[in-house]
This record gives C-alpha cells, sequence and structure tokens, in this order.
C-alpha cells in the first residue's frame, strides 16, 4: 500500500497547485484541437461575428466558473457537479446532473481521439512526402483502428497517477500554446503585407454580439462556442488532490477560462483577417475546411516547415487532451461509486497510483465503441458529436450553477460579496445556459442542424444529445432499484447543519 496521504476516497493529497491546476484545465479544453474543429461550425452560423461569439460563449463560462468555485470553497470533492447537486437538489438531479458530465466527457473523448488520428496521418504524409496517407483516416477500418489505439494509450497514462499527467502535460499544453501564438502572428503579418487571400482590416464591430445576428445564429454559435470553452472544470474534479483544496481548485479554473478566450480570439481574428470567411478556397465559411480549419491554413501562413510543426501540434494538442479528459470522467465516476450512485466496482482506487483505476478503464471502452458505433453509423461524426456535446454541457453546468444559488440560499444577502459571487454571478449563468439548452434541444431534431444523418426523420445530434440524456433517467432508474440507499438519501444528503451553523454564524 502507499504510504502518500491519501483522501477519503483513496485519491493522493496535496499534489495540484493553481498553475498546474490551470495548465491541465487548459489541457482539457485542448485549444489546438477546439479551434481546428469548432471555427468552421461557428463561422457557417455568424460569419465575422465569430469573436463576438467568443466572447458570448465566454461570459456564461465566466459565471459559472464563480459558481464552481463558491461551491468548491465549501465542498471540495472529486464528484464536483453530481455532488454539489445531489447536495442541492437530491439524488435524481444530482444523478441526472453526474450522468451528463460523464457521459459529455465520452462524447469529447471520442472527438478528440479522432482529430488526433486526422493530425497524426496529416504529420506523417507531410513528413514523409507522401500526400496519400493524410487520406487513410477516410477508410473507416483504419480511422476507428487507430483512434482505438491512441484511446487505450491515452488511458494507460491516466493509470499512472496525477503527478505523471501534470509533468506530461506542461511539456504539451506548452507546445501548443507557442505555435498557436506562432500561427497568429505570421498570419497578422501577411494581412500586413498585404499577401493574404482575404486581407480584411480590423473592424471592432467583430466583437459585437447584439447587432447583425439573427437569434437562431446567435444561439447556434454560441452552442459551439460554450464547447469551444468545455473543460475548464477538471480543475474542480481535481479538488481533493489540490495543496488547498477550498482555494487553489477555483482560483486555477478562473485562470485556465481567461487564458483561454484570450488565445482564440487572437486566433480567431488572424484567421479570419487572413482567409475570411468565404465558401471558397481558404475561406473558414468553405464547408471542405469546417472539420479542419487549421488542416487547410496550416501550409499557406507557415509554410511547409512550419504548416508540419501546426499540424504537430494540433496533434499534440488532441493527445494531451484525450489523456487529461479521463481525469474528471474518472473522478466524477468515482464519486458516484463511491456514494452508491454508480456500481460499486468503479470506486476501486489503485494503492500503488492513487488514481481510480477502474473508473478509468470503463471510460477507456466506453469511448472506443462509442466512436465505432457512431462513425459507422453518421457521415460526418464530428459535427453532431460537438453539436451534442453543446446540450449535455449547458444541462451540467445549468444545474451546477442553480445549485450554488440553492446551497447558499440562507446567506445570499449576507454580504455584497455573498449577493454577486453566490447569487447574481451563478443565476445569470445558469439562466442563460437553461435558454441556450432549450433552443439547442428543439434545433437538434432538424438533421440539417448536424451532418443530415437522421433516424425516422429527426436528426442524429437529438439523439446523441437529449436522447442520451433520455438513456440516462432509464438508467438511473435501474440503479434505483440496485442501489437503493444513495436514492434513499442515506449515503449523501444536504447538510442542514452546515447550513444553519453559517446562517446563525453570519446573523
Amino acid at each position: 500500500m502507499s504510504s502518500e496521504l491519501t483522501s477519503s476516497k483513496g485519491l493522493a493529497v496535496g499534489r495540484i497547485g493553481t498553475l498546474s491546476g490551470a495548465v491541465l484545465g487548459i489541457s482539457s479544453v485542448a485549444p489546438g484541437y477546439t479551434l481546428t474543429a469548432s471555427i468552421g461550425l461557428i463561422v457557417a452560423a455568424v460569419g465575422l461575428k465569430m469573436p463576438a461569439i467568443f466572447i458570448a460563449g465566454f461570459i456564461p463560462m465566466f459565471l459559472t466558473a464563480y459558481a464552481y468555485r463558491e461551491l468548491n470553497s465549501d465542498s471540495p470533492d472529486c464528484g464536483a457537479s453530481f455532488t454539489w447537486s445531489t447536495k442541492a437538489f437530491g439524488p435524481y438531479v444530482g444523478w441526472m446532473c453526474g450522468w451528463g458530465m460523464v457521459i459529455a466527457t465520452i462524447i469529447v473523448l471520442s472527438n478528440l481521439a479522432a482529430i488526433a488520428v486526422q493530425f497524426f496521418y496529416l504529420f506523417i504524409a507531410k513528413l514523409f512526402d507522401t500526400p496519400s496517407i493524410a487520406d487513410l483516416p477516410g477508410n473507416k477500418l483504419v480511422n476507428v483502428g487507430t483512434t482505438v489505439v491512441f484511446i487505450a494509450l491515452a488511458t494507460w497514462v491516466a493509470s499512472r497517477g496525477i503527478t505523471t499527467s501534470e509533468k506530461l502535460q506542461f511539456a504539451l499544453v506548452g507546445f501548443q500554446m507557442v505555435l498557436l501564438i506562432a500561427f497568429a502572428v505570421v498570419a497578422l503579418v501577411h494581412v500586413g503585407a498585404g499577401d493574404a487571400p482575404a486581407g480584411l482590416s480590423f473592424d471592432i464591430g467583430w466583437f459585437d454580439p447584439f447587432s447583425g445576428l439573427t437569434m437562431g445564429a446567435f444561439v447556434i454559435g454560441v452552442t459551439g462556442s460554450i464547447f469551444a470553452f468545455w473543460g475548464w472544470d477538471t480543475c474542480l474534479t481535481l479538488g481533493e488532490e489540490s495543496k488547498n483544496p477550498t482555494k487553489t481548485p477555483g482560483r486555477a479554473g478562473l485562470l485556465c477560462v481567461a487564458t483561454i478566450l484570450l488565445t482564440y480570439l487572437l486566433v480567431a481574428v488572424a484567421a479570419m483577417m487572413y482567409a475570411g470567411v468565404g465558401e471558397e478556397g481558404l475561406g473558414l465559411g468553405n464547408p471542405d475546411n469546417a472539420e479542419n480549419v487549421f488542416g487547410a491554413l496550416a501550409d499557406p501562413v507557415l509554410g511547409s516547415w512550419g504548416g508540419m510543426l501546426l499540424y504537430l501540434a494540433v496533434f499534440v494538442s488532441s493527445i494531451a487532451s484525450l489523456q487529461t479528459t479521463f481525469l474528471p470522467a474518472a473522478r466524477t465516476s468515482l464519486a458516484m461509486a463511491a456514494y452508491g450512485a454508480f456500481p460499486k466496482k468503479l470506486a476501486e482506487v489503485s494503492p500503488r497510483f492513487l488514481v481510480p483505476s477502474a473508473a478509468t478503464v470503463a471510460a477507456g471502452v466506453i469511448t472506443a465503441v462509442f466512436y465505432t458505433a457512431v462513425t459507422f453509423l453518421s457521415e460526418n461524426t464530428l459535427i453532431d458529436t460537438i453539436a451534442a456535446l453543446g446540450i449535455m454541457i449547458c444541462w451540467y453546468y445549468g444545474i451546477t450553477a442553480f445549485a450554488c444559488v440553492w446551497h447558499f440560499r440562507r446567506t445570499l444577502f449576507a454580504s455584497v460579496r455573498n449577493t454577486v459571487f453566490r447569487l447574481i454571478f451563478p443565476m445569470l449563468g445558469g439562466l442563460v445556459l437553461l435558454a441556450v439548452f432549450v433552443v439547442s434541444v428543439e434545433e437538434s431534431m432538424d438533421p440539417d442542424n448536424g451532418s443530415g444523418a437522421e433516424i425516422g426523420g429527426i436528426g442524429l445530434v437529438f439523439f446523441l444529445g437529449f436522447g442520451i440524456l433520455i438513456v440516462g433517467a432509464v438508467l438511473m432508474m435501474v440503479m434505483r432499484f440496485v442501489t437503493p440507499a444513495f436514492f434513499r438519501g442515506e449515503t449523501l444528503t444536504v447538510d442542514t447543519e452546515a447550513l444553519k451553523d453559517e446562517a446563525d454564524l453570519v446573523g
């Protein structure tokens, strides 16, 4: 057995600081992967208003980050959203919130692996000057086989301990951030020199989300933008492993979100000014470039060797995020199992590496099965899964935001600080996420709002998003009979005495 200090669930304690937590959060967001996968989707909806949409997507994330910070300062727990929403609203809402978080992670893990495969073969094709190699991901057997290998490797690394993940991520995140900034700077140099294909002049109007957009385009764009920021809450699921559990995760989350916003705005503006938003050639609105914007822009902007490095940066971004995204999925599953909401097997922690070994392996296996099924069902997997992911994110982030307001309801007006950070910010963030969730579910039923794949005339995006929540509700009722203690409130309950004590102390 390990002689190190462990949390109540068997995880290592005192390992993660503010900077390392922010780095792990940035890695989970995967700016390189996210930008190449989402720029085309956002531009198709809002055109030159892409910077405004990134800001609009940042606002609910920033407001919700305060809800996470406040809840974590009160109850650090690797279950994060699941644990807090259960304490606030009871076991049924808590279970569905946890399910939404876990399944969203499964979806994005498959997506990350797919992007990694694309850029792996692009890099190899470039390295050996053999363009035909870049077409290999188009073969579904090669695609799925390579993806499963990457998922297996990421599962193995995630099973080796949080310190291994932390050291690896400093190098991988640093590399991709340097290349992204280099891409933006060189693109702007091309624009200044007059040799950019579009050569657009900077316009401050690009940052205004309140003009020039229809409501439908705005919601679709914000859904893509919310997806672009998703992953920062990894910092909060590492609360029990942080050096200062009540403060470090919240600070790391806010630092992560702010860093990501600045990176996105720089790269988005540079790419627009260089390539424009047209539907032909290098234009960001070209459907042929939608899934992989950097695949089209890398060589024109950075040249042959620079383009190859950008391919490598996006590959590194995907692989890095593939590994770190296992952290929140496994830790949420661990917490749900520890409290009796998931099968007890998932609560097993490696005595050597102090990580949730069973939950990590389960996440890897389910991801591989999910990706294989969706790849053979949908001709355009990435677009469908990204659109579905927005529904899942709004679901569990929104519940967490409202959980903050309800959990601290007795002391919301005890001070100005409480009113702002425990009521106003979380409530506004939750309402925005709720509105986007409702509209996104409605839009997802139309096959034209995804790849066009449908089941019974209903878009595949609906089944990947809201449909999976319905499946979760069915599984919840099964678990209700298998492990009734959690649903009777015997393993995780609202700490009413703590609320009463806090109210008395302030009063």
